[in-house]
């Protein structure tokens, strides 16, 4: 073996991932209709990413946060994560309703985002759902990692039951 084979073996040898050498996960990203039927069988809250094809902090929290492995792990175990696009034109039946593309302006926006944000929309927004489907709590904006994993937990170990979101985030 020459001086450069030996080289470039050793050097893919100690950069490639061996089996007890964890490899970030990507969040596993479900549609509205997939988390709904899951739900059924194995109940779990829902994480809804309502976002925008043209939101520039929307890719900047797919490039980022929702990279890092922390913040991919706790969704991926906790919850069924929900990527959304707010404009989108596909209809969605829910609870026997159905949920449209509504034309405004511009733009318009699908009803069951707007349903989900209570009308303010704005994007990135994230909407925490139970899983009987009942709303925990909205949180719109960009969020840092840290930001959203302490939101997360909030959710996920039902805080919200005993307290409210201003009151959690005061206490920690």
């Amino acid at each position: 073996m020459s001086l450069l084979t030996a080289i470039i073996f050793s050097f893919l040898t100690i950069t490639s991932p061996s089996d007890s050498d964890t490899i970030a996960e990507e969040i596993k990203w479900y549609t509205w209709e997939e988390a709904y039927e899951m739900n059924k069988t194995e109940p779990k809250k829902v994480f809804i990413d309502l976002y925008t094809n043209w939101c520039g902090w929307c890719k900047k929290m797919d490039a980022t946060t929702f990279k890092n492995p922390e913040v991919v792990k706790y969704l991926n175990e906790n919850f069924y994560p929900v990527k959304f696009n707010a404009e989108q034109k596909e209809k969605i039946v829910f609870n026997e309703k159905e949920f449209e593309y509504v034309q405004s302006g511009r733009r318009g926006v699908h009803q069951l985002a707007y349903a989900l944000l209570d009308g303010r929309l704005g994007y990135p927004a994230f909407v925490m759902l139970d899983e009987t489907f009942a709303r925990i709590m909205i949180s719109p904006g960009f969020k840092q990692e840290a930001q959203l994993l302490k939101e997360l937990s909030f959710a996920n170990e039902e805080k919200y039951k005993v307290m409210s979101w201003e009151d959690f985030n005061k206490a920690e």
